[in-house]
């Protein structure tokens, strides 16, 4: 069995959201799985010395207008949410409960929900009310999964994750660990589909 591939992403990350929707059939394609990585991107940039894209005047038409062309090239639905970006930490914990608790199908389909929520619904998954309203959603119970984002235990297994991510070298998403190789950026594709198909490069 080869080994998965392992896709880093954050809930407030429109290339993530993007990513999410090609990751799981290339991988299949080629006879893979995929293990996801839920991380916060403000971490990471802490570390890197890093800001968001739109953070900069001079990069932050540009960067909305490749969010919206990018999803657009890959069919997808996209909206810019009305706040953007967010805090996702809450959404993350989420995930690593199911992870956790449920296995990769289940934290997967929260991170799909999760995802396409905020990119083409705008939901604002900052917000504990929209957030159980995800929950509730997915077949989730609402009370129960406010009870595990304010739980010190999912709390710190989020950041063990993005501990991890850094320690890894890890400084943007979707970020992908293919076979021990790094690639960074949704558009990162192609090449991933190469090796995937040949080997490294």
């Amino acid at each position: 069995m080869n080994a998965p591939i392992d896709f880093f992403f954050d809930f407030s990350s429109p290339y993530s959201y993007i990513a999410n929707e090609w990751i799981d059939a290339v991988a299949a394609r080629h006879g893979r799985t995929v293990r996801r990585r839920a991380i916060l991107l403000g971490a990471t940039f802490q570390v890197a010395e890093l800001k968001s894209p739109v953070a900069y005047p001079m990069k932050r038409e540009y960067s909305l207008r490749d969010f919206e062309r990018s999803a657009r090239f890959e069919g997808l639905p996209y909206a810019l949410p009305p706040v953007f970006p967010i805090p996702t930490h809450n959404a993350a914990r989420v995930f690593w409960w199911l992870a956790d608790t449920q296995g990769e199908v289940a934290a997967a389909a929260w991170a799909r929900a999760g995802l396409r929520a905020v990119f083409t619904r705008g939901v604002q998954l900052q917000d504990a009310a929209a957030l159980k309203a995800l929950a509730t959603e997915q077949g989730l119970d609402a009370d129960e999964a406010e009870g595990v984002w304010s739980n010190p235990v999912w709390k710190a297994r989020l950041k063990h994750a993005n501990d991890e991510a850094i320690a890894a070298g890890i400084f943007g998403a979707p970020w992908f660990i293919v076979d021990g190789e790094p690639f960074w950026g949704n558009d990162r594709k192609p090449q991933i589909e190469r090796w995937l198909a040949s080997g490294p490069f």
